[in-house]
Order: C-alpha cells, then sequence, then structure tokens
C-alpha cells in the first residue's frame, strides 16, 4: 500500500511520504532561493520510492545555479547515491553531504 501525500507552504516545503508495510520512508525537500541559487535542502531518506519526486525537483530548477543540501539525509540506498552522482556531474553541487554518502560516491563513479 503506497499514500503519497504532498504539502506546499509559504517556505515552498514538499513533503513526500510512502508506507511501505510497517515502515514509513519520509523525503523533506525545502526549496529557499537566494539570488539565483536554488539550495534544495533534503531530509530523511532517498531510496528508489523517493527517487521519482526528488530527480522532479531537482529537474523543476533546470537553468538555475543548484545546491543540494544533504546535511539531514540519514540513509540512502544505490539509485539514490548514482542519481547523486549524475547531479554533480552536471553541475549541480552537492553540500553538507554525510561522509558515507560521499565516500559512496566516489565509488560510484570509479
Amino acid at each position: 500500500m503506497v499514500d503519497v501525500s504532498q504539502r506546499l507552504t509559504a517556505g515552498a516545503q514538499i513533503a513526500h511520504r510512502l508506507a511501505a508495510g510497517a515502515i514509513n520512508l519520509v523525503i523533506r525537500i525545502v526549496r529557499s532561493l537566494h539570488a539565483d541559487t536554488t539550495t534544495l535542502t533534503v531530509s530523511g531518506r532517498i531510496g528508489s520510492e523517493q527517487l521519482a519526486e526528488f530527480r522532479r525537483s531537482v529537474e523543476a530548477e533546470h537553468g538555475r545555479d543548484v545546491v543540494l543540501d544533504l546535511v539531514e539525509v540519514g540513509l540512502v540506498d544505490v539509485e539514490a547515491v548514482r542519481f547523486l552522482v549524475q547531479c554533480k556531474t552536471s553541475g549541480v553541487r552537492i553540500a553538507r553531504c554525510p561522509a558515507y554518502v560521499r565516500e559512496w560516491m566516489a565509488r560510484e563513479k570509479e
């Protein structure tokens, strides 16, 4: 059973909740603008189930300088890591990335 809900607020907060059995997997993306730079602050878990929404959020910023702030990301899977590598390769900056994610990204590039 998959329950998907989105909420937009004045802070352009997007919440995406998926229920997988008894385990709730959540990604939260908060969009902030400063000059010509969009920062997407991501928190929670990024797995294959959340990847489509995460990808849409990044692609919606096409033509802007984009920073992914991953300081609040707790868990990722291999698809998410591969997407982050693609983002970085295409010029998206990745900030405050957990060390294990950064190391995994480096291994995926090899």
